[in-house]
C-alpha cells in the first residue's frame, strides 16, 4: 500500500449494510464511477471534493454525504495532507428509489444528530457483540434519511408499544432479539419502536438490554460464578464483551467486583 494511504473494509452482522470501509488517504483520487448501492460517508480529518451528475461538491467533518445508486460520482482530497474518512455501502433496497433525484439534489446533510448516530453506528460495528446496538442505530439513521429526503408527518412515540418491547427485551435477556425480528413481532418499524421506547423509559433499548444483563451479571459473580461462565449464562458475545460494559457501567473489572472488599491490612498498604 502506498505511504499515507489506509484501508479496512469488512462486511458486517447488520441486514441492509453491505460493506464497511475506513480509509485514509492523500494522493489517492477516485475515477468517475457508480455504486449499485447508496453510500454513506463521514469525514473525520481533512475535506473530500467530488462532482456528482456534473455538479462540484465538497464534504466537510461535520456533514453526512449520501451518494444514491447508480448515479456517476468521482472523489479526491480538497488538500494535500488528504482525508480520513467512513463510508456505509447500504443495500439499494434500504430507502426508496423515489428518493435518488432528492439525494442528487442534496447529498450533503449538516445535521448534528444524524452525524453522531453514524459516529456511533460505527464505533458498534468494530465492537463485537454489539449487532442490537447497532440495528437500533441504523433504523433511526435510515428514518432520519428518508426524513431529509422526503419529509414525512411526525409520528408520536406509543408508551403501550414501549412496555411491550421491554417485556420482550426483559424476557429473551439472554437470547437477545434482532431489533427486526422485535419489529415484526410487535407490527412497528424498527424505528417507531426505538424511538418510543426512548421517550417512554429514557434509554435506547439496547441500553436497557445491555444493564438487564449486567445486572444479572452482577449477581452471578458475587456468587462466585467465573466471569466466563458468567458472559455465556447472561448473552454477552465473550467475556472481553461482558469486561468492556462492565467496566463501563461500573468503573471496575468482573474480577474486581467479584474480590468484594479489600481486608483492613490490604486498605493500610494501599
Amino acid at each position: 500500500m502506498d505511504v499515507g494511504q489506509r484501508v479496512t473494509a469488512w462486511r458486517p452482522a447488520v441486514d441492509g449494510i453491505v460493506e464497511v470501509l475506513h480509509a485514509t488517504f492523500t494522493m489517492h483520487a477516485y475515477p468517475m464511477h457508480t455504486h449499485g448501492c447508496w453510500t454513506l460517508l463521514v469525514v473525520d480529518d481533512g475535506m473530500i471534493e467530488y462532482d456528482l451528475h456534473r455538479t462540484r461538491h465538497g464534504v466537510l467533518r461535520s456533514q453526512v454525504t449520501l451518494l444514491p445508486p447508480d448515479v456517476a460520482h468521482d472523489g479526491r482530497a480538497a488538500s494535500p495532507d488528504g482525508f480520513r474518512k467512513r463510508v456505509l455501502y447500504l443495500d439499494s433496497t434500504i430507502l426508496d428509489t423515489g428518493l435518488i433525484g432528492a439525494a442528487v439534489d442534496a447529498p450533503n446533510l449538516t445535521e448534528p444528530t444524524l452525524r453522531r448516530r453514524v459516529h456511533l453506528l460505527h464505533q458498534a460495528l468494530r465492537q463485537p457483540g454489539e449487532g442490537f446496538a447497532a440495528q437500533s442505530r441504523f433504523a433511526l439513521i435510515c428514518e432520519g434519511l428518508s426524513r431529509h429526503l422526503r419529509p414525512t408527518p411526525y409520528v408520536r412515540p406509543e408508551p403501550a408499544l414501549a412496555r411491550r418491547l421491554r417485556g420482550l427485551l426483559d424476557e429473551r435477556a439472554v437470547a437477545g432479539v434482532t431489533l427486526e425480528t422485535a419489529a415484526r413481532e410487535l407490527d412497528a418499524s424498527p424505528a417507531h419502536l426505538v424511538r418510543s421506547f426512548t421517550a417512554a423509559y429514557g434509554l435506547a433499548p439496547h441500553a436497557y438490554l445491555t444493564g438487564r444483563r449486567i445486572d444479572e451479571a452482577r449477581r452471578l459473580l458475587l456468587r462466585g460464578v467465573p466471569a466466563g461462565q458468567v458472559a455465556a449464562s447472561t448473552g454477552f458475545y465473550d467475556q472481553p464483551h461482558l469486561t468492556r460494559h462492565f467496566r463501563r457501567y461500573l468503573g471496575v473489572t468482573p474480577g474486581r467486583y467479584a474480590a468484594g472488599w479489600p481486608s483492613r491490612s490490604t486498605e493500610a498498604r494501599v
